[in-house]
């Protein structure tokens, strides 16, 4: 083998494992939104205000390795460090959903999560 034709080989191994090791989410670890409850309309007995409807998105073309296999915790998780950063105090219904197209020949993933942010009076 070349030299030009090893470095390329080993430039590719290297943007491989890092695009693999950083993952391309956006969501971070917040431990406010780590303690957050996760409410249903019948455990909510203290009067509360909501503060707003929350809903995430996340398009993955192909096969997505950067979200872990179990969707519904991403998306709680993410519905929790969105409502932490209006203040909430709780989130009530939640809901993970998530439904697959074709692009021609690639797969189209949409991983939506939604709730309400809610603040105790």
């Amino acid at each position: 083998m070349t030299r030009p034709v090893k470095r390329s080989i080993l430039l590719t191994v290297l943007l491989l494992i890092i695009t693999i090791s950083t993952g391309c989410s956006t969501t971070r670890s917040n431990s406010r939104a780590d303690e957050l409850p996760i409410l249903s309309q019948d455990e909510l007995i203290r009067p509360y205000i909501k503060l707003g409807r929350i809903q995430v998105t996340r398009e993955v073309y192909g096969a997505d390795y950067a979200v872990s296999p179990d969707i519904t915790a991403w998306g709680l998780s993410a519905v929790r460090q969105e409502a932490a950063k209006l203040g909430a105090d709780a989130v009530m219904l939640p809901e993970v959903t998530g439904r697959t197209t074709t692009s021609g020949i690639f797969p189209l993933t949409e991983y939506r999560a939604t709730g309400f942010a809610i603040k105790f009076k």
